[in-house]
């Protein structure tokens, strides 16, 4: 595509016209070989690399972006690395330019602001609702440079401006809603008054034309004719405080159709019963010691020159507001019937209010932190110094990343959540809601499984994996950072150990009862003292998770009372058992071996699930405190603890009858993340026979993938040979038994 192809008739004088205006602003600041080297640049763009194509609404790239280093001159002031980067860096999108040409062109500076122009790009794909406070704050962790923000500010008013007749009204709509809710309040903040009026009118003239002409019709007056009236109405007041001898500036306004639009929906009156349609401001420039009597005299000048309404009267000097502002604020009946609003301070008041702790954007509600308030105050007097060289050598030096205490994640709608630095997943789920906590399994972090324990990143967008058979545990104590998530982890833990000491203390009730034995609550503390337990808690949740067993309890009560019941007939067959000596009772299961299998019934036995043995598996029984009995792996490591503390307990156990398919076994499998492995696993799975697929979970980092597999088997020897055919996989490096 050539030039003359890429610009439409139209669009070629406003391409001339740009491009002049452009060198007259920047001046000496662009040389020869910049204006060439730009040249080459865009040219090959459109001709070669296709770079600069009209976007999605056929809006012309070239254009928007001269339109925007334009109006930076204008409303920011000359600065060439600001208009080289608006001008270039959507070039860097593609192949055909990288920062490190740019830098190798242009220079670090430059470069510095066209990566940070790349860096906030991708944050408007992740189309987040963008009157969230936290969007802003995102952005300026991820602008890095001040520089950034203006221009993403002034771009976004010659886009607005290049929009007015669009055809498209939803788009014309959504920008408008975005200049709205995001860039007019940084305008504001930044100080940029004009550029925050403009968005703010524009918006509502796309937003709500109707209204929007309703009150400009209304006014019924040209702004040259305002700003007439406003003139008319300061000039007696402009005489009376020259002849008191008062050293004073008279800012005048008119105000702005989209603040008129404001106060009719907050007041929910007609624009007639706007009291402040105009407004002027008295600054007077006298010492701390005169200010107050100034101010009174100036007010006293006014409402003799026009007559005051009482009701609009406020008086922020006697008492000035809890954020330190200070003014008097008027409203007069001024010429022609309309209400004037009238401000009155010194000029210690006006800086206070301007720059101090009473900042006029915060005054107006604007919702920041201390952080923001000083680095946006610096920014503003910046703005307004008069050497234009020095602003912008003090802003390349400035910081935006304010937050980096903080990170700022987005949920899949869109929505934008702000994290405390190094927090995860699972601080991510709690912050959704407590149940989606308890149950997270992990998360997928812009399409990629990771587990709970991911520090999440600013810009990630999160989406939680939850099972219902996942409950909270105290190792995610170590894992979560806030503390709303660790107070729900602590709470449900308890929970739990509550429900289960309730169990174990019913359990060990029915054997005192089965004992004929009425327990003493201070005898039993002593036995929970004398077995090492600090809190009746941890004793009765040792009880139900077999650390500790009821029968020792019981023993160990009636040593202190000095009670030793013998066992009668009518006693258990369990309890018989479980009362003899420890030697008597080894002897036993010496001399016995438990069979267990499809054909063995009347055996009160479980498959433990810490080891899910199968069959063909070596094994060994364990009796618990209700007297059943639970089947271990004998390389199981809970079997191999509870061999040390009640090696009397265990008895020998061996396989009976045939191998059934109702057996459960969980395989780890790692290796390399290639396309297609998971697929290969699960078809191997399914192509052998007698060997079911229960459930997978897949998760890679890195290059690497861990799965891990549940399958229902029939024998030891079937899962053996299933491991080996897993194995030969292509890509997979390991296979082992959990």
């Amino acid at each position: 595509m050539t030039t003359q192809q890429y610009f439409t008739q139209d669009e070629r004088p406003q391409l001339l016209q740009l491009v002049k205006d452009l060198n007259q602003r920047l001046g000496s600041q662009l040389t020869r070989e910049d204006i060439n080297t730009l040249h080459r640049l865009i040219h090959d763009g459109i001709t070669r690399a296709g770079v600069f194509k009209r976007d999605q609404y056929g809006l012309n790239p070239v254009l928007r972006h001269l339109r925007t280093a334009v109006t930076l001159c204008d409303s920011i002031g000359p600065d060439r690395t600001m208009a080289i980067a608006t001008l270039i860096y959507n070039l860097c999108r593609g192949d055909y330019l990288d920062v490190p040409r740019v830098k190798a062109l242009f220079g670090d500076d430059i470069a510095h602001v066209v990566h940070g122009l790349l860096h906030v790009a991708p944050l408007y794909k992740k189309q987040a609702a963008v009157a969230n406070e936290n969007f802003h704050k995102l952005l300026l962790t991820f602008a890095e440079d001040v520089r950034v923000i203006l221009i993403m500010t002034v771009d976004r008013l010659a886009l607005m401006r290049a929009i007015n007749h669009h055809p498209n009204e939803k788009f014309v709509r959504e920008i408008a809603s975005e200049s709205r809710y995001l860039y007019a309040p940084l305008a504001h903040k930044l100080g940029l008054y004009a550029i925050k009026t403009e968005l703010e009118d524009t918006s509502l003239k796309y937003l709500n034309r109707t209204v929007f002409s309703q009150i400009a019709n209304r006014l019924q007056v040209t702004k040259q004719e305002r700003d007439q009236y406003v003139q008319d109405f300061i000039k007696p007041i402009d005489q009376r405080l020259q002849q008191e001898g008062l050293k004073y500036e008279i800012k005048g306004r008119t105000k702005s159709i989209n603040s008129i639009w404001q106060k009719m929906q907050k007041q929910g009156v007609d624009i007639s019963g706007i009291y402040d349609l105009f407004a002027i401001r008295i600054i007077l420039d006298t010492t701390p010691r005169d200010e107050k009597r100034g101010c009174w005299l100036a007010y006293s000048i006014v409402t003799d020159i026009y007559k005051a309404n009482p009701s609009r009267f406020k008086d922020w000097i006697t008492i000035p507001k809890s954020n330190g502002y200070e003014s008097l604020h008027t409203t007069v009946y001024g010429p022609d019937g309309k209400w004037v609003e009238v401000q009155i301070r010194s000029r210690r008041m006006d800086e206070t209010a301007e720059r101090g702790v009473a900042a006029h954007w915060r005054y107006k509600g604007i919702k920041s932190d201390g952080d923001v308030d000083k680095w946006m105050n610096e920014v503003r007097e910046m703005l307004e110094a008069s050497g234009q060289e020095g602003q912008m050598s003090l802003m390349r030096n400035m910081d935006t990343n304010l937050y980096n205490n903080e990170v700022f994640v987005f949920t899949p709608k869109g929505d934008l959540i702000r994290l405390p630095q190094g927090a995860t997943i699972l601080d991510f789920a709690y912050h959704i809601h407590s149940h989606v906590g308890s149950t997270c399994m992990g998360g997928r972090v812009d399409g990629k499984n990771q587990k709970i324990n991911y520090r999440l990143r600013s810009g990630d967008t999160v989406e939680i994996i939850t099972s219902t058979t996942q409950t909270p545990r105290l190792d995610w104590l170590n894992i979560a950072v806030t503390s709303k998530a660790r107070n729900k982890i602590k709470n449900a833990i308890n929970e739990r150990r509550a429900r289960q000491a309730q169990l174990a203390k019913e359990t060990l009730q029915r054997r005192f009862k089965n004992r004929k034995i009425e327990p003493d609550d201070a005898t039993l503390a002593r036995v929970i003292k004398k077995m090492g337990y600090k809190t009746t808690t941890e004793f009765y949740a040792a009880i139900q998770e077999d650390i500790i067993d009821v029968n020792d309890v019981v023993e160990q009560y009636e040593a202190i009372i000095g009670k030793h019941n013998e066992v009668t007939s009518r006693g258990s067959a369990d309890e018989f058992v479980l009362q003899q000596p420890a030697t008597a009772r080894e002897e036993r299961f010496d001399d016995d071996i438990l069979t267990i299998g499809d054909d063995v019934k009347g055996v009160n036995y479980k498959l433990a699930r810490c080891c899910n043995p199968i069959f063909g598996d070596s094994i060994e029984g364990f009796i618990a405190s209700d007297g059943a009995i639970k089947i271990h792996r004998t390389d199981c490591k809970n079997l191999l603890h509870l061999k040390s503390r009640y090696p009397y307990r265990i008895i020998r156990t061996r396989w009976t009858g045939k191998a059934g398919s109702r057996f459960v076994a969980t395989l780890k499998v790692l290796g390399r993340d290639d396309i297609g492995i998971v697929s290969s696993i699960t078809s191997v799975i399914n192509k052998t026979d007698n060997c079911l697929l229960r459930s997978i979970s897949v998760q890679a980092e890195g290059g690497l993938f861990e799965g891990l597999l549940s399958v229902n088997v029939s024998d030891i020897a079937l899962l053996d040979g299933l491991s080996k055919k897993i194995l030969n996989v292509k890509g997979v490096k390991q296979v082992e038994r959990i």
